[in-house]
Parts: structure tokens; C-alpha cells; sequence
């Protein structure tokens, strides 16, 4: 299956600024694609390329297997919301997609369908009617993806949907791209580390206009450890605390819970020594007649990675 996005290289130079340095990512169909940097990384330089909206200084890509800034059968195959969008506030979401769908020629079937069909998707249908100047800032960002939508694009090119909203907000946008997941693939930017772990299954990672890492999450989750093992024991008794706590490599121990029998610790192995430990807690609940419910590593959040990876010397190890 081809990839919904394929970049090879891709640069961008400003006066004075390399922006993009040979970005070469593949994005898979259907995926929600997380593109993860702090400020000013070069996020919003990658994806105004990818929406045809500034041409690189080098490099290629291609979106839904059509070369980057391939006329109209480009322009089919995606949609795109940028940073905070704005409308004409005297306009109605329907007056507004209504206009947008001017856009899209090669939209056949009747108009008034389609925004139907944006306004139930992103959920706007019952404030319709109402100008955009009544919009709260979820409700312009549903409106946005509405917009972006209305062409049924493959690929959904979304430039920080959600990081200028409230708690709520945030949600609800996130709610909305998950229920988008299999209808197109979402290629979106953020630098809301909880955001990407909650709704991406694939991340990249781009620090200075270069590329750091790109993975499944969950793979990429799991290639960091905290040196901590997380484990639950039946049949524990006042004392299996301590005799955990002195098996060799473990550097500490916290009780996480105990009800009757049943305990689970987090044992903080010393540096290089999880798997060492996890080795000696197995051999501690056989010879002590413990039934070994949990013996896992603790994994990294999605914050802790992306410090980590973007320290130079972690990057270069």
C-alpha cells in the first residue's frame, strides 16, 4: 500500500534560515500522523509545502501517490486548516462552506449535501445558522476542519488544530479527529506532547527543521524505559517489601497498593539493570511460592522521549 505521504529530502531555505533540512518521512493510509517540535521547529514550514502553499528549495513529496504541486488532481487529494483560521464573521458556518465548495470544481454532487455532510461530521449542524463571530474558538477550529473537509480529500493537512483552545476545546477537537480516523488520513502538527500520545498512532519528531525521529508511538514509547518495573504480586506478606527491595541491581522500592494478598510495587532498578531485576523478582516469586501477576518495565511518556531525544547527546547515542 502506498504511503498517504511520501517526502524525500525536502528543504526549505529563508533569508538567512535553513527552516527544513531534508525532511524524508512515509506516512501511513489512514494513520493519525503526529508532527511534534517545539515553536518554531518547522512544522508549519513543512506543512504549508505539503498543502502547495510555498515550494521547497529541494527535495520531493507526494500526497495520496500525486506529486507535490500537481495542478488540480494535487489539490484533490488533500485539505487544509491553518494556525488559528479565520472567516468573515457576518458569515454562517453553512454560508461559509457554501463559499469554500466555490473552490472545488470537481465537486459533483449537490452542494447543499456536502455541507450537510461537513456540518454532521465536525459536529456544528445545530449552530449552523449562526454567524462566526458568535464562534467559540472549538467551535471556529470544528468549523476549519469542516472547511477542509468539504473537498473529500484523502489526506487532512492540519497545522496545530487544537494548541490555542481551552481544556474542553481541545477535546472536542481531538473527539473529532479520532472520529475521523479511517475516512482520510490526518497529518497534523502540535507541540501538545498529551495530545499526540492520546490520538496518534504514528509521531515524528522534528528539532531545528531536522528530523530526530520518526515512529509508531507505541514503538517509539517502548524503545525508552525508566528503569523502573512495575510489579504485583498474590499471596505478598509484611515482609515481601523488603525482600524485593534487596534483590541485587534494585536501587529502591515503593509500595504502589495493597489490598489483602495482592501488592504491587514499583522497583527502581539501577542504571542498565531492568532486565536484571525482572530476572531476579521471577526467581524471588517461584522460590517464594508467590503467584507473579505483573513483572513489566515502566515505559516513557511521550514528554519524557521527546526531552530525551532532543538532548544532542541522546540524539547521538
Amino acid at each position: 500500500m502506498p504511503s498517504a505521504i511520501s517526502t524525500t529530502d525536502l528543504a526549505k531555505d529563508y533569508p538567512g534560515v535553513r527552516a527544513l533540512e531534508s525532511l524524508s518521512i512515509e506516512v501511513p493510509q489512514g494513520s493519525i500522523y503526529g508532527f511534534l517540535g517545539a515553536n518554531g521547529a518547522g512544522k508549519t514550514t513543512a506543512l504549508k509545502i505539503l498543502a502547495g502553499l510555498t515550494r521547497p528549495t529541494s527535495g520531493s513529496a507526494t500526497v495520496a501517490g500525486v506529486r507535490l504541486a500537481a495542478g488540480e488532481s494535487y489539490k484533490r487529494a488533500i485539505g487544509y486548516l491553518g494556525q488559528e483560521p479565520r472567516f468573515y464573521d457576518w458569515m454562517t458556518a453553512r454560508q461559509t462552506l457554501r463559499y469554500v465548495a466555490g473552490f472545488y470544481p470537481w465537486v459533483q454532487d449537490p452542494i447543499h449535501r456536502r455541507i450537510d455532510e461537513a456540518l454532521e461530521m465536525t459536529g456544528i449542524t445545530a449552530a449552523a445558522d449562526r454567524p462566526t463571530r458568535t464562534y467559540s474558538g472549538g467551535m471556529r477550529q470544528r468549523l476549519g476542519i469542516a472547511q477542509a473537509l468539504i473537498g473529500r480529500p484523502q489526506v487532512l493537512l492540519l497545522d496545530e488544530p487544537a494548541s490555542a483552545l481551552d481544556p474542553i476545546g481541545r477535546r472536542d477537537v481531538l473527539d473529532l479527529m479520532e472520529g475521523l480516523r479511517g475516512q482520510a488520513t490526518i497529518f497534523y502538527s502540535t507541540h501538545i506532547l498529551d495530545d499526540v500520545q492520546r490520538v496518534s498512532d504514528h509521531v515524528a519528531i522534528l528539532d531545528e527543521g531536522r528530523l530526530v525521529r520518526a515512529a509508531p508511538t507505541q514503538e517509539l514509547l517502548g524503545s525508552f524505559t525508566r528503569d523502573r518495573v512495575r510489579v504485583t504480586v498474590r499471596g505478598a506478606t509484611d515482609s515481601t517489601a523488603g525482600e524485593i527491595a534487596a534483590l541485587p541491581g534494585v536501587a529502591s522500592l515503593q509500595v504502589d497498593g495493597r489490598d489483602r494478598d495482592l501488592a504491587t510495587f514499583v522497583v527502581q532498578a539501577r542504571p542498565g539493570q531492568t532486565e536484571a531485576v525482572q530476572r531476579s523478582v521471577t526467581g524471588y516469586a517461584v522460590a517464594s511460592g508467590l503467584i507473579l501477576v505483573a513483572n513489566a518495565p515502566e515505559k516513557a511518556d511521550l514528554e519524557e522521549v521527546f526531552l530525551r531525544l532532543i538532548d544532542s547527546k541522546e540524539r547521538v547515542a
